[in-house]
């Protein structure tokens, strides 16, 4: 494999369609390693959570026969209370699953031949990797501990946050069926109490020339809880916008509302890939709160992903209560630390 560093936009913009080829191929498949998404990402470096003079591009690349084999979407960057790295591109609050691309058989090589690349590289030999929101079944975390060895890097492991996930089956009545009959009776009492209060509908928006005035009421919706209408800075209005743009651009949005009386009462940021469905993030009006819009959206929007054969809800990370009563299991997200050893 040969390796190179891209250092500039205009070197990362010339191999985007060879990314997304690539991204078909990878051994961790996650909305969040697409180049758009990351492209995105970049603009508004994750909605001002990294600021652009002390963030630079360092994407290691590896080719084979000139094919793209390999990419670790890395950047330098520090922060108050953050030692100086290369983190993956879209670390960390706003991009729950980040991870190098490479095919699973190549997977050992790539990692190998990046820590050799970092270490010979003056700039780069000096910082520590410090790759957060792994999954914990990606196969960089078996990968890497074998690579570092080799490489002169001292290899940490710590696990982060549970990142819960709903497997769903073949229809919603066996879907239910697998939940405790408590929760199975509240999910459908909700349903039956919105449903004999409200004239309820819900939908997916399709319509791209609405796309805008619709993402704009989900950001209108989120900002009526306190935490997240200081999360929802100018900065971090843009990369969701520019974000939902890109998924429904590559057919993978997912942007539900729930009516009542034809007013928005709920919705729900998801995106529809690799045959499972990412609950990216929620929003609901208040004044509608005895009514459980929330709970009722999302009971629809499981619904719709089963009817659509999907395999699986991920609701992403973030241990809330209400994820564990619609039958959701933990899976962790993890952080890797791999530092270059002085004495090598």
């Amino acid at each position: 494999m040969e390796f190179s560093c891209a250092r500039v936009i205009a070197d990362w913009d010339a191999f985007a369609s060879e990314w997304d080829q690539l991204f078909s191929r990878s051994h961790m498949q996650v909305p969040f390693l697409r180049f758009g998404y990351l492209r995105a990402w970049w603009q508004t470096l994750g909605g001002a959570e990294w600021q652009p003079e002390s963030s630079a591009l360092r994407i290691i690349t590896a080719r084979e026969q000139g094919e793209l084999v390999g990419i670790a979407p890395l950047f330098l960057c520090e922060k108050p209370g953050w030692q100086p790295a290369l983190r993956l591109i879209g670390s960390v609050e706003v991009s729950d699953y980040l991870d190098v691309l490479a095919p699973a058989e190549a997977l050992d090589e790539f990692l190998e031949g990046l820590l050799a690349f970092l270490r010979e590289d003056p700039e780069l030999s000096v910082y520590p990797l410090d790759l957060l929101n792994l999954r914990e079944d990606s196969q960089t975390l078996q990968a890497l501990p074998r690579a570092t060895g080799r490489n002169g890097y001292v290899f940490s492991k710590e696990r982060l946050q549970p990142s819960p996930y709903i497997a769903l089956t073949e229809s919603w009545e066996t879907y239910l069926a697998g939940l405790s009959k408590k929760q199975r009776h509240e999910i459908r009492r909700k349903l039956r109490n919105a449903e004999n209060r409200h004239q309820t509908e819900w939908y997916v928006v399709q319509d791209e020339a609405r796309l805008e005035e619709e993402t704009d009421d989900f950001l209108a919706m989120m900002r009526q809880d306190p935490g997240k209408a200081a999360f929802l800075n100018p900065a971090m209005r843009e990369h969701l916008q520019s974000s939902a743009r890109f998924a429904f651009e590559q057919g993978q949005l997912q942007l539900s509302f729930l009516t009542f009386e034809g007013h928005k009462a709920a919705a729900y940021f998801s995106f529809s890939e690799g045959g499972k469905l990412w609950v990216y993030n929620s929003a609901w009006e208040s004044a509608y709160a005895p009514c459980s819009p929330g709970w009722v959206l999302l009971a629809k929007v499981i619904q719709w992903a089963i009817d659509h054969n999907l395999r699986e809800v991920d609701m992403m990370r973030g241990n809330e209560d209400y994820k564990y009563k619609f039958g959701a299991v933990n899976r962790y997200v993890t952080r890797v630390v791999c530092l270059p050893n002085p004495q090598l």
